[in-house]
């Protein structure tokens, strides 16, 4: 499968063809697995997860290293620290920790879970191929004015760029429901969370080089 190519459209930032990339079948064909994409949301969710929940244990409650009364003779029951968790002031027993709660599937599952997303957005006609992307300064109105070029003037964009570019990246930061992502920080979470992907020509043949190997 891995040989097999499809031709996808290139355009240019207003929209205007600028030629096919042709990339292997695998990336965006599909299957669209729907448990591995949910799997790999899943674990993301979970490495992001602070884990910083904490309760006293009683090795954090200051005092009680006194007996509060004697064993026997009073007739109350057996107490040996004004600490223990059953008292008002107590330390807790089993409670919250902090944690890390982050786990990771396998290579081979989340090289496959993103083609799945890549290939979902290809179904949908939301993965847009541009020639190249760059912006003159890193003006949040430029940017605006890039979207709307290529017709994502309400934004909700993902964008992914085959190098970091620092003026790109401010131009799009103050926009809510716009990112823009480094190839190789491309993650199913975000590829899901945004309705359109728009790839650079170069980013997409990094991935393809990265995404589409033995396991295609």
């Amino acid at each position: 499968m891995a040989s097999e190519t499809v031709k996808l459209p290139v355009v240019s930032l207003d929209r205007s063809p600028a030629g096919d990339l042709a990339v292997p079948t695998a990336l965006v064909a599909g299957p669209v697995r729907q448990s591995l994409l949910h799997a790999l949301v899943q674990s993301q969710l979970a490495t992001r997860r602070a884990g910083s929940a904490a309760t006293k244990t009683r090795a954090f409650v200051s005092g009680g290293g006194k007996k509060p009364w004697r064993q026997k003779g009073t007739g109350r029951a057996r107490a040996g620290s004004s600490r223990s968790p059953v008292w008002v002031g107590g330390a807790v027993i089993f409670g919250p920790q902090p944690r890390d709660y982050g786990y990771r599937l396998p290579k081979s599952a989340r090289r496959a879970a993103l083609r799945a997303a890549l290939a979902a957005r290809h179904a949908d006609g939301r993965l847009l191929v541009i020639d190249s992307l760059s912006l003159s300064e890193p003006k949040t109105k430029r940017m605006h004015e890039l979207l709307e070029g290529l017709g994502f003037g309400g934004g909700d964009v993902l964008i992914v760029l085959a190098a970091a570019d620092e003026t790109v990246q401010r131009a799009a930061r103050n926009l809510a429901r716009v990112q823009v992502l480094v190839e190789g920080g491309l993650n199913v979470y975000d590829v899901l969370r945004y309705s359109h992907l728009v790839v650079t020509r170069a980013a997409l043949e990094q991935l393809a080089a990265r995404l589409v190997g033995e396991d295609a």
